[in-house]
Order: C-alpha cells, then sequence, then structure tokens
C-alpha cells in the first residue's frame, strides 16, 4: 500500500515553513495521542503516521531528500540511499510534546532561572529575636525592551543556519556520530540578526532589587531563608530560580553560642570567690541576679535556666551558662598588702582544710617523683 504523502498528511504545503510544520503536528498530536485515545488502534496509527511525516519534514536534510526522491529518500528500508533515522519515538516526543506539555524542545529551549545566595549579617540578638532585614542584591532580569526575545523590537530571532533550527549538530567521528549543542545558537535553534540595544542579544539585563528578608526568632550561623522565585529570570519564560539568605551570626562581646546556649565568662572578686555573695549579670532578656556560693573555685560553672536562645526548629529555650573567673587584685597599695600578708600567715598549717585543691596536687607531685 502505497504511503500517504508526508505533507498531506499533516496538511501543510510543500512551502510550508517550519514553524507552520511543527504547528500541524501538534494539532495532530494532541488529537490522536494514544494517552487521550485508549484502546483506539485508528488513532494510534493516525498518530505514527503524524510523528513519522514530522520526522521527515522537521529535518532539513530529510526534508530535501523527500523534496528530490520522495519515500525513497528517506525509507530506512532502501539499499542505503536515504538518510536513516539516528533517534526514534523519544526523539520526536522530546521535540515536540515537551513542548505541548511546558518542559521545551531542542529548537527553543528553556531553562530555569539560577538559584542566587546571599550573606546576611547579624547581631546575636537579631538572630535570637527575630528580625526583618533589608537586602539589596544585583539579578538578571527578563529584559522589558524585548521581552527576553533578545531580538530588537520589531524584529525577531530567525532560524540558525547551522542546525536548521534543531539546536543540536551531529558530528561523525569515524563509525560514531555524535549529537552535541550545536556551537551558534548555543542549543535554542535561534540567531538573533539584529539585537535589542539594552540587553545586547542576551534577552536580560541586570538590576538591583531591595527585599525584605523576615528572618525568624533563633536562627544560627548557617541556617538559610528560601526567598522563591527571587534568583536570576529564567530564559524564554521560564520560571526564575531562588534566592537563598545564609545567616552569619557576628561575634558577641559577652556571649558565646552553642547551639541553643550561651555562654559568658563573669569575673568576681578574689573576696566574693570566698565570702559568696550576689552579682548582678546579663542576659539577653535584660539583667539577672547570679548567686555565688562561698568557696567558688576559678572555671566553676553555673546555669541560669531559660535565660539561654529558643530554638528556630523545636521551640526548646536553651540556658545561660555562666563561668566564673576569679581576677587577682592588682597594684595593691602598702596597706592592702600588709593584710595579705597577715591573712597568709593565718592560713599556715591548714592544709587541706583551705586548700583541698592544692593538697592534692601537692600529693600526686610526691608520688610522680616516688
Amino acid at each position: 500500500m502505497a504511503k500517504q504523502d508526508y505533507y498531506d498528511l499533516l496538511g501543510v504545503s510543500r512551502t510550508a515553513t517550519e514553524a507552520e510544520i511543527k504547528k500541524a503536528y501538534r494539532r495532530m498530536a494532541m488529537k490522536y495521542h494514544p494517552d487521550r485515545n485508549p484502546d483506539d488502534a485508528t488513532a494510534e496509527a493516525k498518530f505514527k503516521e503524524a510523528k513519522e511525516a514530522y520526522e521527515i519534514l522537521s529535518d532539513s536534510r530529510k526534508r530535501a531528500a523527500y523534496d528530490q526522491f520522495g519515500h525513497a529518500g528517506v525509507d530506512n528500508s532502501a539499499g542505503g540511499g536515504g538518510f536513516r533515522s539516528s533517534g526514534g519515538f523519544s526523539d520526536i516526543f522530546g521535540d515536540v510534546f515537551n513542548d505541548i506539555f511546558g518542559a521545551g524542545g531542542a529548537g527553543g529551549q528553556s531553562f530555569r532561572g539560577a538559584d542566587l545566595r546571599y550573606r546576611l549579617d547579624l547581631t546575636l540578638e537579631e538572630a535570637v529575636a527575630g528580625t526583618t532585614a533589608k537586602i539589596r542584591i544585583p539579578v538578571n532580569v527578563e529584559c522589558k525592551t524585548c521581552d527576553g526575545s533578545g531580538a530588537k523590537p520589531g524584529t525577531q530571532p530567525v532560524t540558525c543556519t547551522t542546525c536548521g533550527g534543531h539546536g543540536q549538530v551531529r558530528i561523525q567521528q569515524g563509525f560514531f556520530t555524535v549529537q552535541q549543542a550545536c556551537p551558534h545558537c548555543h542549543g535554542t535553534g535561534k540567531m538573533i540578526q539584529d539585537p535589542c540595544h539594552d540587553c545586547h542579544g542576551q534577552g536580560v539585563v541586570q538590576e538591583h532589587k531591595t527585599l525584605s528578608v523576615k528572618v525568624p526568632a533563633g536562627v544560627n550561623t548557617g541556617d538559610r531563608i528560601r526567598l522563591a522565585g527571587e534568583g536570576e529570570a529564567g530564559s524564554r519564560g521560564a520560571p526564575a530560580g531562588d534566592l537563598y539568605v545564609e545567616v552569619a551570626v557576628k561575634r558577641h562581646d559577652v556571649f558565646t553560642r552553642d547551639g541553643n546556649n550561651l555562654f559568658a565568662d563573669v569575673p568576681i572578686s578574689f573576696t566574693t570567690a570566698c565570702l559568696g555573695g550576689e552579682l548582678e549579670v546579663p542576659t539577653l532578656q535584660g539583667k539577672a541576679v547570679l548567686k555565688v556560693p562561698e568557696g567558688t573555685q576559678t572555671g566553676q560553672q553555673f546555669k541560669l535556666r531559660g535565660k539561654g536562645v529558643k530554638s528556630v526548629r523545636t521551640g526548646e529555650v536553651g540556658d545561660l551558662m555562666c563561668r566564673v573567673i576569679i581576677e587577682t587584685p592588682v597594684k595593691l597599695s602598702k596597706k592592702q598588702k600588709e593584710l595579705l600578708q597577715e591573712f597568709a600567715e593565718t592560713m599556715e598549717g591548714s592544709g587541706a582544710t583551705h586548700s583541698p585543691k592544692h593538697e592534692s596536687w601537692l600529693d600526686a607531685v610526691k608520688r610522680f617523683f616516688e
């Protein structure tokens, strides 16, 4: 049975453009696709015929052979003079049906915009309490002059003469044929002869925009806040990327953070360490009273519960750990030195009663040298 003429099958003239052929195939493919016509053998056959016709007429070399020799010029079963398809249904499906369902074909690739990253420096107070920060970032946005086409208003990109609009070229390497993106149109299938004067043919321009970033309470260094759609503009109408705001908490003069807990060194006097007392210490929620028992040693830690950071994820609140550091008095007066000397004399012979750590250390040293 003689095959139907490909042009008649798609309902286009022999002088139809590539766009007209693709449009005709789309119409037939949508109508007869097996997914839309389950268990319909007639529709499936028509779909396969349309696919075969499109595969030939959408390829400039195959179309030229078909125009000159008819079906014999492209028939895979012919003796060897015809063009053989290196692809199959997947090639056609990728070229046209991805366009139909929004993924973009090889001749008109569209790419989601790149994600961007921004470092946001915060004070510890801002990170713990939460804040709203204003940031100004440079981004590539779709050129409004050419609506992202890259072509001067009033003109349109033209079909790439190197790849015939397919965005791909085949290179023969010995017995193998390698397919790669067209080096002239970079896989878009289009070339711009008269570029837009604002974007210089790129379709995007760089702008600065100011964004308001809501920072939740309890964030820490390394946490990221995602702003959907605030990244680079996509190409050919594809969606924009996202902006990831990465938090970096500045070093604090008083507190050090570890997870949800805060740590602070609290200097105390020699007399307070000996006699005990109460100290007023700072917290991120205000002032608090730290009770120091008598006989406190340097390096001891005291916990102030609930004075740490509320977790941004679990809601749990950490503690403030105060480490006391006993300060040795400096620049003593003659009178103060005399008083200290008298005090030292009263300590002589007391041994472990007043200095238990010192005595245990001496015992350890003796054992070391024995």
